[in-house]
């Protein structure tokens, strides 16, 4: 318990450094903002934000990184409530109750609700991840290559069994991001690979060209395709403190929202997105009155938001602790950290404890100033709502192009960015989703490496692998897993999960 506390105030130490908190503020007023505007979303603005941070601490990137994804969470619900569109996926369900209260002259309430809402589920997430963080760390620490390489291998398996679409389209997407990672110098012998004789292509494909090819010039390409109307529902926001009947409808919504959502953030693939739905579902269930949901029940809007806010905190345990991204903004994140020097790894609590418990503490800061922000900045947001897309899309390009220059004055690197683009596009179009392909491309490196480790240290021997009870146990879940979407009756079943959430 001691330990705790000393960890905690060396967290809160580093996180109010005044330029820490000051970047803490950016971070989540930007995410509220990119949550607001739909179309534009967190995975983008992190990749266009990811060659400012270069300069930065480590600790300060992280901070504002992780400020964009949780601030991104609140931002969503006021377009769903306000608009019917979510500006996150994860905010979907939020449509279904909070825009039936805005028609009835409760928008006031329900955004309130959220943002309470989401300040204790992100909260409760924190001190989640406070407790749990460490403790996982301390038992990752007895991991060897193929342990490791075991997790990473369930990372990706899962994150595509748990994605919307076809499995077989998200494999081959993670595949591709395999193949991308492995462009450049051999980690173990320093032989250049599909390189073709490109100095760029030496140090392998950049993070930052593919993630802002993938995520913003694909998603301007789609948007640019078919706008969707943005349809105010025009009604004077009052009343933003729920009152005691709200309360007594709302709270046990809120811990069990929390509860889901944190335990389900963990899970690699769409975390966020199932908690959100996960909770909606059990609420209708338990509800004494079914019937009222889709009709404006403020647990419809509560649970959600919730959920979707701890779910943030809960996907930053397998990243802390582990090294593992949970889904493709971790992705991003560990990306970031590779940037700054820092490895991802079990070691990262005992090797750079200002950065674990700066990030960790920032959080609960960050979900303050969130609550803070939010309730009276939400007339604000409403008149940004009213911004054409044909102003937003021409800046979007604009801080690609920079920012992908900047990063190396390359100009190569503009057409990885642009070649990306188009393959994000057309990816969208067929079906394939962008986020396996850049989770693998991430941990791609380290997987090879661990596995090669593996390999020579058993002497080429695979049966390593299940020779050690750890790995044995999570590649036999993989393998589970596998055959689970290959059989065509449970396959039918997982897609028709997934569709109908989808859907809703």
């Amino acid at each position: 318990m001691a330990d705790l506390l000393q960890n905690i105030y060396l967290g809160f130490s580093v996180t109010f450094i005044p330029l820490n908190l000051l970047f803490c503020f950016i971070g989540v007023l930007l995410g509220t903002l990119i949550g607001v505007l739909p179309g534009i979303g967190p995975a983008a603005t992190i990749a266009l934000l990811l060659p400012i941070t270069f300069s930065m601490q480590p600790e300060t990137a992280l901070i504002m990184i992780a400020g964009i994804y949780y601030g991104a969470q609140y931002g969503g619900s006021t377009t769903s409530i306000l608009v019917n569109i979510p500006g996150e996926a994860s905010c979907v369900v939020t449509c279904l109750d909070g825009y039936q209260m805005a028609r009835r002259g409760r928008a006031g309430a329900a955004l309130g609700i959220a943002a309470f809402g989401s300040f204790l589920g992100g909260t409760a997430s924190v001190i989640g991840l406070m407790l749990l963080g460490p403790l996982l760390a301390r038992y990752a620490l007895a991991f060897g290559p193929p342990e490791y390489f075991a997790l990473m291998l369930m990372g990706i398996i899962l994150l595509t069994f748990l994605s919307s679409g076809s499995m077989i389209k998200s494999l081959i997407s993670a595949g591709v991001g395999l193949f991308v990672g492995t462009i450049g110098l051999d980690t173990i012998y320093g032989m250049q690979r599909f390189t073709h004789g490109s100095l760029t292509l030496m140090d392998g494909v950049g993070l930052v060209p593919v993630a802002m090819g993938l995520f913003g010039i694909a998603e301007v390409l789609a948007n640019l395709e078919g706008e969707e109307a943005r349809d105010i529902f025009k009604t004077k926001i009052t009343g933003l403190l729920p009152n005691r009947q709200d309360w007594r409808e709302a709270i046990w919504p809120i811990f069990r929202g929390a509860f889901i959502g944190f335990f389900l953030g963990i899970l690699p693939g769409g975390g966020v997105i199932m908690a959100s739905f996960t909770s909606y579902a059990v609420e209708k269930r338990i509800a004494k009155n079914p019937a009222a949901f889709g009709q404006g029940a403020i647990a419809g809007v509560a649970g959600p938001e919730t959920a979707n806010n701890a779910a943030t905190g809960g996907a930053m345990i397998p990243l802390l602790s582990l090294g593992i991204p949970a889904n493709v903004i971790m992705a991003l994140l560990i990306g970031a950290m590779m940037i700054h020097g820092i490895q991802p790894s079990p070691f990262l609590v005992t090797e750079h404890p200002r950065v674990f418990w700066g990030v960790v503490t920032s959080m609960y800061v960050g979900n303050a100033l969130l609550l803070v922000l939010n309730l009276p900045m939400i007339p604000l947001w409403v008149r940004l709502l009213k911004a054409p897309y044909g102003i937003l899309f021409p800046l979007i390009l604009l801080f690609c192009l920079i920012g992908v220059y900047t990063l190396n004055s390359n100009t190569h690197e503009i057409l990885i960015m642009l070649i990306f683009g188009v393959l994000g596009y057309l990816m969208r179009k067929t079906g394939f989703e962008p986020a396996p392909l850049v989770f693998a491309m991430v941990i791609g490196p380290i997987m090879e490496t661990t596995l090669r480790q593996s390999l020579l240290y058993s002497r080429g021997n695979f049966s390593i692998f299940f020779q050690r009870p750890i790995s044995a146990v999570i590649i036999s879940l993989c393998m589970l897993l596998l055959l689970v979407s290959a059989i065509p009756r449970l396959s039918g079943k997982r897609e028709a999960i997934v569709g109908e959430a989808s859907e809703e």
